[in-house]
C-alpha cells in the first residue's frame, strides 16, 4: 500500500525537482516508510511506501529492471502475487525480493502490457519503458485504489497521482467544475471519471492508459457488464459459491509481513470476514469498532458479540459531537466534497487501529453486490419487479439521490443552478442501470451502484480515511471473482421475501449464528442531523450563514436559511442536505480559498504537507 505520483512529458523536458518533492510531500501520509522517484527527460515515477509485504529496503520503489529500461511504481497490493511468482519462476524468471512489486515488474517483462488481466488485487500501477518512451497506467477492476490524471499533449505534460492534492502541486490552476458540483448535489458524491476540479479526472476502474509521444490512449481491460445472471441457479449453488469465494478471498488478503487486524462493526459483512479470518488466525486477531451514545446509530453491542464469538482482541471507541471537529480532515483527505459523514467514524477507527496494526480487513462491497440497503426494497418491495413502469431507472436515481422535489430550485443559484438544469445530473447512475438491460432489474440497480456509488463514494472512505493514518485496508468482497460471481446470482435470491442480502445471510448463518445474521441492519453513520439540532446548531448556522457560502454565487442563502431553521425546529429533516452544504463550504475554504486557519485544522499532526501555489 502506497501513494504514487508522476508525469509524462510531451517534449517539455524534465520537471523541476521542487515540484517532485512537493508532490511526494503532499501524500506522504499514504506511505511514510520510504520515498523514492525516477526522473528523466520524459517521465517521473514516484512512490511513498507503506511497507506491508517484504519489509526490507529491497522492495522500496521505484523498482527498476536489470537493464535499467523498465521502471515500476504501484499503490496497493497484488493478492495472488505468490501464485504469479511461481508461474514466472517456472518460466525461468529469477527474483531478488519477496514482495509483490517485483512480481509486477517481472510479469510486465514476461507477458507484456496485458499482464494486468492476471492480477487479483487492488492497485494503481505506473510502468515506464525507457527504450520506447512509453508510460502505462493501470487501475484495478473495481476502483478500490484511486488514480487521478490531468493534462495531456496539448498542455505538454500528463500528470498522475493517487490523490488530487499531489497534482495540485504542479502550479497549474484547476477551478471548480460546476457540472461536477451539480452531480454532487444530485448524488451526494461526484461520480467518476469527473472531479470537482476542471481538468482533473479519474482513470476509470478496469481501465489502462498508454501514453507516448503520439498522445494518450485509454482502453478497458475488464467489464463487469458482460456478466449475465444464471436464472436457474439454486440457493444451494449460490451459497456454495459464495462461501468458497469469500473463504479464498479472505485467505489471500491475510498475506502480510506486517501486523494486521479487522474493522468489525457487528454488521453482516464485517462479521463474516472476521469469521473467515478466525479460521486462519485462531488467536491474537485485533478488531476495532466505533460506537455512539445514541442507540439508533450504535452497533457496538453486535461488534462485541461477534468479537466474543470469534475470540478477537476487540477495541471499541466512542464518537461524540466533538467528532465534527474532524470534518476538515475528512474533506482535506478526500480532496472533494462528500455528504456521507460516515467518513468521520472511519477516520476515528482507522486512527485507533493504526496504533496496533498496519493493515485491516473490512466488509466493504457486500451491500452493493448482494443488495444490502433498505432503499432496494423501496424500489423492489418483497423482491418483486413486475410493478416497474417506463422511466423507473430515472426514478431510482432521483429517489436515492440528495436533492428532492423543488429543493434544487430552492438552494442552487447562478452557474451551479444552470449546470444542474442543463444536463441530467443523475445520469451517471441512471445510465449505468440502462447499460445492462440484459440483467434482471434487481441486478441492474446493483450493477449501477457497484460501478458508480462504490468507486465514487464508498471506496473513497476506507482508502482516504485509513491512509490518512498510514493504514492499509483490504476487503474480500471486492475480489473481482466475487464481483463476477455476484452478478451470476439472480436478483430474486438477493432480495427475497422482504429480506436484504437473503442469499448471503443464508450462506453465512452457520458461521455467524442467527442473532448476528438476521438482525436489522443499521446504517454506519454519525448522528450529525441530531447534533445540528442541539450541540452543533450554532456551529451549523455559523458555517452556512456567515456570508462566505453566499458570496460564492452558487447557493441561494435564503433557501439554506429556511432549511437550517426548519431542521433545528424539527419541522423537517434536512440532515443530508445540510451535511452536503457543510462539506461543500469546507471544500471551498480548503481548496479554493486556501484558508490557513482551516488548513491547519485539516492537517493531522504527523502530516508534512507542502501546499501548492
Amino acid at each position: 500500500m502506497c501513494g504514487i505520483f508522476g508525469q509524462f512529458s510531451f517534449g517539455r523536458g524534465p520537471v523541476d525537482p521542487a515540484v517532485i518533492s512537493a508532490m511526494a510531500g503532499s501524500i506522504q501520509h499514504r506511505g511514510p516508510d520510504a520515498t523514492g522517484y525516477h526522473a528523466d527527460e520524459t517521465a517521473v515515477l514516484g512512490n511513498c511506501r507503506l511497507s506491508i509485504l517484504d519489509l526490507s529496503e529491497a522492495s522500496n520503489q521505484p523498482m527498476v529492471s536489470d537493464d535499467g529500461q523498465t521502471v515500476v511504481v504501484q499503490n496497493g497490493e497484488i493478492f495472488n502475487f505468490i501464485e504469479l511468482r511461481r508461474d514466472l519462476e517456472r518460466r525461468g524468471v529469477r527474483f531478488h525480493t519477496s514482495g509483490d512489486t517485483e512480481v509486477l515488474l517481472r510479469g510486465f517483462e514476461t507477458w507484456g502490457p496485458d499482464f494486468v488481466t492476471r492480477l487479483n488485487g487492488m492497485f494503481a500501477i505506473a510502468i515506464f519503458e525507457g527504450r520506447n518512451g512509453r508510460l502505462y497506467l493501470y487501475r484495478d477492476r473495481l476502483g478500490v485504489k484511486p488514480l487521478f490524471l490531468a493534462g495531456g499533449p496539448q498542455e505538454g505534460r500528463l500528470w498522475f497521482a493517487s490523490e488530487i492534492k499531489a497534482i495540485l502541486q504542479n502550479g497549474h490552476d484547476y477551478p471548480p467544475d460546476m457540472g461536477a458540483l451539480a452531480q454532487y448535489f444530485a448524488l451526494n458524491y461526484v461520480p467518476q471519471p469527473d472531479t470537482v476540479f476542471q481538468g482533473i479526472r479519474h482513470l476509470p476502474p478496469g481501465h489502462m492508459a498508454r501514453v507516448d509521444a503520439t498522445g494518450v490512449s485509454i482502453t478497458r481491460y475488464w467489464d463487469l457488464a458482460r456478466i449475465s445472471a444464471q436464472p436457474d441457479m439454486s440457493p444451494a449453488e449460490a451459497q456454495a459459491g459464495l462461501l468458497q469465494l469469500l473463504d479464498d478471498a479472505t485467505r489471500i488478503r491475510m498475506r502480510s509481513d506486517a501486523p494486521f487486524g479487522a474493522f468489525l462493526s457487528g454488521g453482516l459483512d464485517s462479521s463474516s470476514v472476521v469469521g473467515f479470518m478466525s479460521l486462519y488466525k485462531s488467536n491474537g486477531l485485533h478488531t476495532f469498532s466505533v460506537g455512539f451514545d445514541d442507540p439508533r446509530f450504535d452497533e457496538s453491542a453486535y461488534a462485541l458479540m461477534a468479537a466474543k464469538r470469534f475470540g478477537t482482541l476487540h477495541e471499541r471507541h466512542l464518537s461524540a459531537p466533538t467528532s465534527a471537529d474532524l470534518w476538515p480532515q475528512f474533506i482535506y483527505h478526500c480532496d472533494q466534497p462528500h455528504g456521507d459523514v460516515s467518513f468521520i467514524p472511519t477516520l476515528q477507527v482507522s486512527r485507533a487501529a493504526a496504533r496496533q496494526v498496519k493493515m485491516v480487513l473490512t466488509g466493504d462491497g457486500g451491500d452493493e453486490l448482494f443488495g444490502g440497503y433498505d432503499k432496494y426494497l423501496n424500489v423492489f418491495p418483497g423482491g418483486g419487479t413486475d410493478h416497474l413502469s417506463d422511466g423507473w431507472e430515472d426514478a431510482f436515481a432521483r429517489q436515492s439521490g440528495l436533492l428532492q422535489g423543488h429543493e434544487a430550485r430552492d438552494i442552487l443559484t447562478g452557474p451551479l443552478a444552470e449546470a444542474f438544469g442543463d444536463a441530467d445530473p443523475y445520469r451517471a447512475l441512471s445510465s449505468e442501470i440502462r447499460k445492462v438491460d440484459h440483467m434482471d432489474r434487481i441486478n441492474q440497480v446493483l450493477f449501477a451502484e457497484t460501478v458508480t456509488l462504490l468507486p465514487g463514494n464508498n471506496l473513497v472512505k476506507p482508502d482516504r480515511m485509513a491512509l490518512a493514518n498510514s493504514l492499509e485496508v483490504r476487503s474480500p468482497f471486492l475480489d473481482y471473482r466475487m464481483a463476477e460471481f455476484a452478478f451470476l446470482v439472480p436478483g430474486h435470491l438477493k432480495l427475497h421475501g422482504g429480506e436484504t442480502k437473503w442469499i448471503l445471510k443464508k450462506a453465512v448463518e452457520p458461521l455467524l449464528g442467527s442473532s448476528l445474521t438476521w438482525r436489522k441492519k443499521q446504517m454506519f453513520t454519525v448522528p450529525v442531523g441530531e447534533w445540528f439540532r442541539d450541540a452543533l446548531a450554532g456551529h451549523c448556522r455559523e458555517m452556512l450563514l456567515d456570508g462566505r457560502l453566499e458570496a460564492r454565487g452558487i447557493i441561494d442563502i435564503n433557501g439554506v436559511r429556511s432549511m437550517v431553521e426548519a431542521h433545528v425546529a424539527r419541522t423537517h429533516n434536512f440532515n443530508r442536505q445540510l451535511r452536503a452544504l457543510y462539506s461543500l463550504e469546507l471544500w471551498y475554504r480548503l481548496f479554493v480559498d486556501r484558508d490557513p486557519v482551516w488548513l491547519d485544522q485539516a492537517r493531522t499532526p504527523d502530516l508534512r504537507v507542502i501546499e501548492g501555489a
